[in-house]
């Protein structure tokens, strides 16, 4: 059963991560996907803390959830400093 939602949580980080990848211009979408990530990390986190009846998962799971709030509201800054300056949050416009 928990082997379920680890594998959920790989699926998750890699699809966050393939979209940091194929993405490169928009920087909203590119946010979006690194909050995928880490949410995929930390399903994948407590999915294998519960299989391994460890807490320390649990305990790193917290630690990543803090770093993405806080990556969020620093992403979010720059976003609109970024539209502000440009009126546009598309990098590299043809």
């Amino acid at each position: 059963m928990f082997g379920f939602f680890t594998d959920i949580g790989f699926i998750l980080a890699f699809l966050g991560m393939s979209g940091i990848l194929v993405n490169q211009r928009n920087l909203l979408i590119s946010v979006i996907a690194i909050e995928l990530m880490l949410f995929g990390l930390n399903l994948y986190l407590i999915g294998l803390s519960v299989q391994l009846d460890d807490l320390m998962g649990e305990m790193f799971a917290l630690f990543v959830l803090t770093l993405a709030a806080a990556e969020s509201a620093l992403a979010l800054a720059f976003l609109t400093a970024y539209l502000g300056k440009y009126q546009n949050i598309i990098l590299l416009e043809d």
